[in-house]
């Protein structure tokens, strides 16, 4: 396993799948073809699974950027004899320019050094493991490179330097001079198809710059927000994009398996997939920070995906694979030790078999979020979109697992009330595009209801606050999306004062907030949430309280790494970052608070004029 701490990793994608590599140039996860693909590298969860590294021999310091408005990394490495810079990519499909960012990626990882000054020498070294490093493969010399072989996959890394071979470990020691530059590609195939090309050194840097490009034209194209924190949000946006699957438009929570909440404990659980919720969440905050020219794919893979289930008096699952798969079953991998030995880790995830009733609403906000696309849906979309709208309207008064997936008995959490309602209020306000008006009485009848049961059973006098479930006294920042999604006004006394228990209460010395107080039956404290942070200080810019929410985005914030990535928790204490990285919701938290905030500072500066080009639809 590794020990090196998760801020460690950088993020590179082609729209497909990802990797993680380390300050040290280390590759140490990387899945193909897919995002839940088996890794080919894996040693972030156990040192037998395989990494490819490339670094100097002497002792060095490095630092890390992305190239401009890219998922180009360069890591710029410097010893005591000389500086030489690395440049990684997933490499995008050749000429692919804008919203065909993915289209024909051809699931390959470049990698170039380039010596700027003096002499280095480097260490390459390249250790496939598939399937999560169940397959030790048959690793053959060629005169271009390496062709490897094992399970299903098929994988040829082009180097123009010779490797020794210790096993089925390949090494190379190479040393570099000012203006020598070295490219390496490794291109994945499936087995029983023709094992790939190799790649000659002018076409590896061509595909790098191409590659750049093709990032460059997509956010040039997309992005346009301009409020504060510019630089944080624009890049939170190409996270995001980073996490959508092209072919189908999932949109998946992380690209990793098995990073723990708790260090050396049982939370841990494989995000490669796409949860209905997340998705949703993901396309608003695109709206904010790039253009959610994708949500007709995403709604129509929803659509694909969750056929029948509505259809048939069924709940919609929760989340998919990135295919559309809905079997997402769990196992455990007892070969790797995990992350700081965090076990067990984990590939599948067992909620996919999980009631939750919030998706409903998300489904519906993001849709109200995006009227425009509607209207140029086929009519089985916006017939998804109603029943979805249907179902919550029948099954709000159920009982589920919540939100944050509690592997415990149901309950009537208020967060999944209040998305019913939400579900409910936006199909209201869409029903000329769902074509449905004829559902709409029996709409408006159910979120009476649902918006009396939360007034009258949500709300704790003991807590003072909105709690976690109808009856509770328990504390629950979900709560904070009762401003959010426009149920209470931002500084409606109860709004204002669940919002001081949670700071009071569900808050840490750092103004870092967790997810709830009360057990959820799993052992271990988890650290705070990063996206529940970033709610407080939405819910305080709508409640007014405009500094106090910039103190509170900034203190969320400053926990980015230095290429502004966000896990999903910090740890208690030592404020390492936790949980599966980079996780979508922090960055989706991070968008929509900083525009909140911006909006909150317009207002108060008398003008009340939105963003330029951004004016949020009203709920």
């Amino acid at each position: 396993m590794t020990s090196k701490p998760i801020a460690d990793y950088g993020l590179l994608s082609d729209c497909r799948t990802a990797a993680l590599v380390s300050t040290a140039g280390s590759v140490d996860w990387l899945c193909l073809p897919r995002f839940d693909s088996p890794s080919v590298f894996g040693r972030l969860l156990g040192e037998q699974a395989g990494f490819w590294s490339i670094t100097p021999v002497a002792a060095f310091t490095s630092t890390r950027r992305y190239l401009g408005p890219t998922m180009v990394l360069e890591t710029s490495f410097r010893t005591g004899e000389g500086a030489v810079t690395l440049t990684d990519a997933l490499v995008l499909g050749d000429g692919n320019r804008g919203h065909e960012l993915g289209a024909g990626a051809p699931g390959a990882l470049l990698r170039q050094v380039s010596c700027r000054e003096g002499t280095v020498e480097l260490d390459v070294v390249f250790v496939p493991r598939p399937e999560y490093g169940l397959i030790r493969p048959a690793v053959r010399e060629g005169s271009d490179g390496l062709l490897v072989r094992g399970g299903a996959a098929v994988l040829f890394l082009s180097a123009s330097v010779p490797f020794s071979m210790e096993g089925d470990v390949a090494r190379a020691r190479v040393v570099m001079r000012a203006g020598d530059v070295l490219g390496f590609a490794l291109e994945h195939a499936s087995s029983w198809e023709a094992a790939p090309s190799s790649w000659g050194q002018e076409e590896i840097l061509r595909r790098l710059a191409d590659t750049r490009e093709g990032w460059s034209s997509w956010s040039v194209m997309h992005q346009s927000y301009t409020g504060p924190w510019q630089d944080l949000v624009r890049l939170s946006g190409r996270i995001l994009q980073a996490l959508t699957f092209f072919p189908t438009g999932a949109i998946v929570a992380a690209p990793t398996t098995s990073l723990p909440e708790v260090i050396g404990g049982q939370r841990n659980w494989d995000y490669r997939y796409t949860w209905v919720r997340d998705a949703s969440m993901t396309l608003q905050a695109l709206w904010v920070a790039a253009c959610p020219d994708e949500a007709e794919k995403f709604f129509r893979f929803l659509a694909t995906a969750g056929s029948g289930q509505l259809g048939q008096g069924r709940e919609l699952q929760i989340m998919y694979g990135v295919g559309g798969e809905r079997d997402l079953s769990e196992r455990e991998l007892p070969h790797l030790a995990g992350w700081r030995s965090s076990l067990p880790v984990r590939v599948g995830n067992g909620a996919w078999r999980q009631s939750q009733l919030d998706v409903y609403g998300e489904l519906l906000d993001a849709a109200a979020t995006l009227p425009e696309y509607l209207a140029e849906m086929d009519t089985e979309t916006r017939g998804f979109l109603a029943d979805a709208a249907d179902a919550a309207a029948a099954r709000w008064q159920s009982p589920d697992q919540g939100i944050w997936e509690v592997r415990g008995e149901p309950r009537h959490y208020l967060y999944s009330k209040l998305m019913c309602w939400v579900a409910v209020d936006r199909a209201i306000s869409l029903a000329d595009l769902l074509d449905a008006q004829d559902r709409v009485p029996r709409w408006r009848d159910v979120r009476d209801q649902i918006a009396a049961a939360i007034r009258s059973r949500g709300w704790s006098d003991t807590a003072n606050a909105y709690t976690q479930a109808l009856g509770s006294d328990e504390l629950d920042a979900s709560a904070l999306m009762l401003s959010i999604v426009g149920f209470l006004p931002g500084d409606d006394p109860r709004m204002v004062a669940t919002i001081e228990a949670i700071e009071n209460h569900l808050s840490d010395g750092r103004g870092l907030v967790y997810r709830y107080g009360g057990e959820d039956g799993l052992p271990g404290e988890e650290g705070t949430f990063l996206l529940c942070t970033f709610w407080l200080a939405h819910a305080l810019a709508l409640a007014g309280s405009v500094q106090r929410a910039r103190e509170v985005f900034e203190g969320a914030a400053g926990f980015a790494t230095e290429l502004g990535l966000l896990s999903e928790e910090v740890a208690a204490g030592s404020g390492e970052l936790l949980g599966n990285f980079p996780q979508a919701f922090s960055h989706i938290g991070l968008v929509n608070a900083a525009w909140a905030i911006s909006q909150a500072e317009e207002k108060v500066r008398g003008s009340g004029d939105p963003v330029p080009g951004r004016e949020r639809p009203s709920p």
